[in-house]
């Protein structure tokens, strides 16, 4: 019996098919909306100028999902991660779904796994784990944005409060994950130290979007932190040792 490979052959069909699958939908909906901007009798110069800024404006968010598949690709292997963040998953979702599982089977995150039933139950609870807030949106998204707006139009400072709190609460789930470690030295302090240097890029990045009108940079404002504080991660590694 052949050892358990993440790499191996029939996972990547079954991504390149769910992937090809994804991008024939992006296809047929593109063409859907050429056709009715025709009968529209909208210019052939205003959709290309539509169609390429849209395209230039994926490679922003792209970007940070190829960090994602290449944080996870060390032990998850390429085809997996490449799956999930190309059709559904986000990378503020997967990648701590997948890190907490394997930390709690005691999983080594420098090794590519060779457990099949350690990369089953990750692979479970990164699919299982997001399934929820698809139905949240589905069938509960219009009241929650109408209760919203509801509570804008009566007091727009507890409208702003309330979306605010609910943007902390999120920050904070992810916080906790990264002081968990604190205490364990320096590979507990190098992901603090690295969160605050993308926190602090991605305040620069707010402060020429807001006052110096730059808003085209709020494509780019997610990669360039994250790809920034990756890039500092070796000299604060350094500077703390």
């Amino acid at each position: 019996m052949e050892p358990f490979n993440v790499n191996s052959g029939f996972l990547y069909g079954v991504t390149i098919v769910v992937i090809i699958f994804v991008l024939s939908q992006s296809g047929y909906f593109l063409y859907r909306a050429l056709k009715r901007a025709k009968e529209l009798h909208i210019s052939s110069s205003v959709l290309r100028k539509t169609i390429a800024s849209s395209a230039i404006f994926t490679i922003a968010p792209a970007a940070a999902i190829l960090i994602g598949v290449i944080s996870m690709s060390s032990f998850l292997g390429f085809p997996w991660p490449w799956l999930r963040l190309s059709v559904l998953g986000a990378v503020t979702y997967e990648l701590p779904a997948a890190t907490t599982t394997a930390n709690a089977m005691g999983i080594d995150l420098t090794k590519v796994i060779t457990d099949p039933k350690a990369f089953t139950a990750i692979a479970w609870v990164m699919t299982l784990g997001i399934i929820p807030g698809i139905f949240v949106i589905l069938f509960g998204m219009k009241k929650i944005q109408s209760g919203v707006l509801k509570l804008k139009a009566k007091d727009s400072k507890w409208g702003d409060a309330v979306l605010t709190s609910l943007f902390l609460g999120m920050i904070s789930a992810f916080l906790g994950m990264l002081f968990a470690k604190v205490r364990t030295g320096l590979p507990g302090l190098v992901p603090i130290a690295v969160a605050l240097v993308s926190a602090l890029l991605m305040g620069v990045c707010g402060i020429l979007i807001k006052v110096c009108k730059m808003t085209w940079l709020e494509q780019y404002a997610l990669p360039i932190s994250m790809l920034g504080a990756m890039a500092m991660s070796l000299p604060i590694t350094s500077w703390l040792q």
